[in-house]
Formats: structure tokens, sequence, C-alpha cells
């Protein structure tokens, strides 16, 4: 990404639409108003006006919004404009034809408004959940990072880290001194158990909010013919699966996701767990076992007209026995269900939903959510017990407590940002 450009592009959904949205951000922004929509008009107010230079190319509504009080922090203008995908092509393509001008990146608006500091990289990490949030659980948990949520509580234990560090800075500084005691306060080790309590509340929040910001995935796993791709179109309430009476339709992973409750959940069908001499099918099992080892929870059906298997041992793996084709046979061990007259469907839906909701927990409102707020609850916790074994040595105790505050630093972006800058904003819209 290149800085000190002006960059336009389309900021709102696909076209055609009723309003297409398009946004500009840089030093050029009034200068386009004045030549390209008859002027700039009052901050942070709609005006109507004709778009384009020497011809009329739409007639829309234009904001502007003056830097620093603005998203990206510079100046930014939106005109309003009708979704026509001819319209809109015209004014993008004349304006990134001016000198100084050009297409934005994919997520340079939000880049230009972290590096700026309109936002700390975990608001930015929101911004890109909630964009891409399909459920209740997920928006909520989205608009919470968004709004400041990691940011304040990294804040609170940096202060708390920050006085620490002065009480043992002081024995090393100011020894010495008259007024500086030579044992540390006896709110300092309170303080410090009460910093360490809170870091692993938040750390044993975060599976939790995984399975919200991720999904739960449900792996549908057992012996060809037993159903599993019946289950997934049942559980989808769509026929996003072939069904057939032939053993080993299935040959790779099938993902559908659904909205169980609120909460996201993702269903894997897996093929058949067989020995085969087909390499395709075989490829198929072999991809099969990696997905049910990866999955929150294995459905691990069986049916009376299939040899029944025991399922493969999985560490750290929930497993639960669904019991298919109730109507043609017997009633077996596990969950019983058919998936062709829907009985226990509903049952199973309804235990799938509890255990989901149990899974999640307390972290359902977690805001701490990444891989990378795993990492650096764990180095602050893992500096700070260091230190707490050496407060016989201030020195030493201090650096470890500085480097706590350093992992919490990177959480939120204020040193070692460059590092996963690209990787975040890449995966962001054009525009955005």
């Amino acid at each position: 990404m290149r800085g000190g450009d002006t960059i336009v592009a389309l900021s709102s959904g696909g076209l055609p639409s009723g309003v297409a949205v398009i946004r500009i951000s840089g030093p050029a922004v009034r200068q386009i108003l004045g030549d390209f929509a008859g002027g700039v008009p009052a901050p942070r107010a709609l005006s109507l006006a004709a778009i384009g230079a020497d011809t009329i190319l739409d007639r829309g509504l234009v904001a502007y919004f003056p830097g620093p009080n603005s998203f990206t922090g510079e100046d930014v203008a939106e005109l309003q404009v009708h979704g026509s995908p001819a319209g809109v092509k015209a004014i993008i393509r004349h304006l990134a034809g001016l000198p100084g001008i050009r297409l934005a990146e994919p997520g340079e608006f939000t880049r230009r408004a972290f590096e700026n500091g309109k936002l700390d990289l975990t608001e930015a990490e929101g911004l890109g959940d909630l964009l891409a949030s399909e459920t209740e659980s997920q928006r909520r948990q989205a608009l919470a990072r968004l709004e400041g949520g990691p940011r304040s509580r990294v804040a609170s234990w940096r202060r708390s880290l920050l006085w620490l560090r002065a009480e043992l800075e002081a024995q090393l500084d100011f020894s010495d001194e008259g007024d500086v005691a030579e044992d540390l306060p006896a709110t300092f080790i309170d303080t410090l158990n009460a910093l360490r309590q809170d870091l692993t509340s938040a750390l044993a929040q975060i599976e939790g909010g995984r399975i919200v910001r991720e999904g739960f995935r449900i792996a549908l796993a057992g012996a060809p013919n037993v159903g599993k791709s019946s289950l997934l179109n049942a559980l989808s309430m769509s026929e996003v699966a072939i069904v057939t009476a032939e053993a080993g339709t299935t040959r790779d992973v099938r993902e559908v996701s659904l909205d169980l409750g609120g909460h996201l959940v993702t269903l894997l069908d897996l093929a058949g767990l067989r020995q085969t001499d087909s390499l395709a099918e075989e490829e198929g099992v072999r991809r099969a076992r990696v997905a049910m080892e990866s999955a929150d929870l294995v459905l691990w059906m069986t049916a009376p007209d299939v040899v029944a298997d025991e399922p493969p041992p999985i560490a750290g793996r929930d497993v639960w026995t669904v019991a298919n084709k109730s109507d043609i046979g017997p009633r077996q061990s596990g969950i019983s269900i058919s998936t062709k007259t829907g009985e226990g469907l509903e049952t199973l839906r309804a235990r799938l939903h509890s255990h989901v909701a149990e899974q999640i927990g307390a972290s359902a409102h977690a805001t701490f959510s990444h891989e990378r707020d795993r990492v650096s609850l764990e180095a602050a916790l893992s500096a700070i017990d260091e230190a707490k074994t050496m407060l016989h040595s201030a020195e030493v105790a201090a650096d470890l407590l500085r480097a706590a505050t350093s992992a919490l630093e990177r959480l939120v972006g204020r040193i070692d940002a460059e590092a996963v800058l690209d990787e975040l904003f890449v995966n962001f819209c054009i525009g955005k």
C-alpha cells in the first residue's frame, strides 16, 4: 500500500443496486469536490450535486468529512449515486485517471484509519469480523471488539503493569532516598495476583470466542451408506448433498454452514470410512480422518443395514453415536433418528444447540477470539508468572513485567504491527 495518494473505490455492495456509495480519501479530496461535484459542501452534511466535470455522469448526494475527524483521519468524501454498473464505472474510471488519484487496495481505507490512530489493531479486526458476520452472536462479538472492548481491557492491564514496574524500578533508582521503602507495598502482590487472574480469565474465554467467530464444526462420520449426506440435507433443510444407494458417493469433505439458534455451525459431510481400492475414495477417507480430528464434535453414524464399526479414537474430541434409519430396523444404541421420516431430528437439533451454547458458555460475549489474542495473552501471563518468582531481584522482575507490557502492546498494534497488517487487510473488501 502506498501512502500519500488519494484513493477511491466503491464502498457499498454489489451492482446494480438502488444506491452506490463511492468513497474518496486523501489530500486531493477538496480539489476533487470542487472540480467534480460543484464545490465542497458543509462538513458532515449531504448536498445534492451534479457529478462530473465536463460532462455530467450522474446526479447524487455528496458528503464531506474533513480530517482528522473522519474514518481514515484524512479528508474523506462520499458520493451517493445511482447504483448503475455503467454509471459507477464511469465515475471511478474518471476519478482514478486524475493525477495523484488511484484505486484503493483491499482494506486500504481501514489501514489508513489504523495508521492515523483512528482504530487500533483489535478494532480493525473487529471491523473485519463484523463485515463477515453471519449470525447474531457473531455480530454482537464483532461489534464489541470494534467498539474497543479489548482496547479498554489492555489499557487497564497496562496501567497495572506500569504501576508494578514503577514500584520495582523505584527500588533500583532511588533506593538511597529516604522516601522509598525497602520493601514493596502490601498492595503489590494483591495487584499482581488480580492482574494475573484477569488475564487468566480472558485467556480461558478465547476458545469459546473462537467458536462464536469461526463457527462450531460438526463432522458427520461413519461407514458408507449410513446416511451422513442425508443428515446433512436434513439439518441444513436443503438438498446440498447427492444421496444415492451407491456406497462411496461422497469423495471429499463438503462444508455447509447454518445458523443454529443464533450460533454459526459448520457441518462437515465426510467420505465413508472403509478400505477401498479406489484412489479417489482413499483420498476422501484420508481427508475425512483429518477433518474428524479438527472438528469440535463428531457425530458417528450407524445404521441397521450397515455393518457397525466403532469410531476411531479421536483425542480431545466429543463423539456422539447417532443411530440412523430407525424406520427400518430395531432401536440401536445412541441418538435414534430417521432422516427419511424425520423421527428424532428435532431432538438431535435441540441437543446440538444446547451443546454449542454450553461450549461457548460465558464466552458468548468474549471480545478475545483470535489466535493472535491467545499468543499475546499467554506471553504476558508467562512473563508475569516468571516475574512473581523473581521479586527478590527487582531489576529482573521489572524487565519481565516490561516484557508482559510489550506482549499486550503488540496485541493492540502499538508495536510490531507490520507483521500482521498485510495479512489482516488483504482479507478486507476493496472500498473498506
